[in-house]
């Protein structure tokens, strides 16, 4: 009888771990699994190129596999002082629809009908902070819509350039790749294989 309890004790605890993992494409709050990030959500505010606020609340969802990367990418970078501050993460589709009513461009906003990484769950617009939460110079505003926001342009001073590198080799040995006219930007490799989606979080 004791045998017989103990196997449906590990049973039952096996099944209930089982229940508890969670499949790496499901969306998650970043905060939730670290509490290393600066967070800037500039569309939830009028701060942003929009000058619309367009999400509800100021919350960063990404899918699992994205976060588990980029808080890779964010220990790194605390070994040498600095911490990742966001700007955008995960993105519905039903908001890439009022963003692009508000500025139907495709050289600034992606066309809903095709969608972005950002509607997949797996790409993040970031900058780097020291330990005091000062922003390191990186040439441009986010948002800038510019020449200057590339990474290929070289007519910044060399800290600049410097801070731009510095983000860029991290980002992509943890497993992002960087969108050549955006030094923001960073999608999560193979993100573009996941569906487009319009979960919405939650708002206190």
């Amino acid at each position: 009888m004791k045998h017989f309890l103990l196997l449906l004790f590990l049973l039952i605890s096996f099944s209930n771990s089982a229940q508890e993992i969670i499949s790496d494409t499901t969306f998650v709050r970043l905060s939730d699994y670290s509490s290393d990030f600066v967070f800037d959500m500039k569309y939830a505010t009028a701060d942003n190129f929009l000058k619309a606020k367009v999400y509800d609340c100021a919350e960063c969802y990404l899918r699992l596999k994205t976060v588990k990367s980029l808080i890779v990418a964010n220990n790194k970078f605390m070994k040498l002082g600095y911490r990742i501050k966001l700007f955008d993460c995960y993105r519905p589709i039903s908001v890439q629809k009022k963003m692009w009513i508000i500025v139907n461009n495709p050289d600034y906003v992606a066309d809903p009908s095709k969608g972005s990484i950002h509607n997949r769950g797996g790409a993040v617009d970031i900058t780097l902070v020291d330990m005091t939460g000062a922003e390191l110079d990186m040439g441009t505003a986010f948002d800038f819509f510019g020449i200057e926001a590339s990474h290929r342009y070289d007519g910044f001073s060399a800290t600049v350039n410097r801070n731009r590198r510095k983000l860029r080799k991290i980002m992509v040995k943890s497993g992002f790749k960087s969108f050549d006219s955006e030094w923001w930007h960073y999608n999560l490799a193979g993100s573009n294989k996941n569906s487009l989606s319009d979960f919405k979080w939650e708002c206190p």
